[in-house]
């Protein structure tokens, strides 16, 4: 099922290009307004998920470096030993795998992730985004999904 990494390649694509354009576009922390509910911004991102350790003092660069490139590779050789009939499987894996190179090269290459959909309601905000973000929550669902899934068919074949 290795023939589902161009859908990889795409978010990877997608995700750099759009990134490539907010920072070339707007200042840092600038936002213009989209929707209500929904601005574009400029921030960066040095931690993980929700800043998770983004004031440590670097050392969390190279350590989510490692974690990505360590489940990168974990997806690829997963994605490689699946059936023909488990496409719902590779494109969830693929998207969690283009999510996470799309990140990793930020990381690695400019020391933060650079974020930049912000959604919010009121006073009360969601941290801000990416595609590569956006890709690994969709994937994760399907995942979940999928899981759930293959639960319920196999208490059916057990009944």
């Amino acid at each position: 099922m290795l023939r589902w990494l161009w859908l990889t390649v795409l978010v990877v694509v997608l995700d750099q290009l759009s990134k490539h354009y907010v920072v070339g576009a707007f200042e840092l922390y600038e936002r213009v307004s989209v929707l209500p509910m929904f601005d574009f911004t400029l921030a960066y991102n040095t931690g993980a998920a929700f800043s998770f350790l983004s004031d440590a003092s670097g050392w969390q660069r190279w350590f989510f470096a490692a974690i990505a490139l360590g489940v990168s590779l974990m997806l690829v050789f997963w994605l490689k030993s699946l059936k023909q009939n488990e496409r719902w499987l590779a494109i969830a894996l693929a998207l969690v795998l283009g999510g996470a190179l799309g990140n990793l090269y930020d990381r690695v290459v400019l020391g933060h992730v650079v974020d930049f959909i912000l959604v919010y309601y009121q006073n009360s905000y969601f941290p801000a985004f990416n595609i590569a973000d956006s890709a690994i929550t969709l994937g994760a669902f399907m995942l979940i999904l999928d899981a759930i899934r293959n639960r319920d068919s196999a208490k059916e074949t057990e009944n």
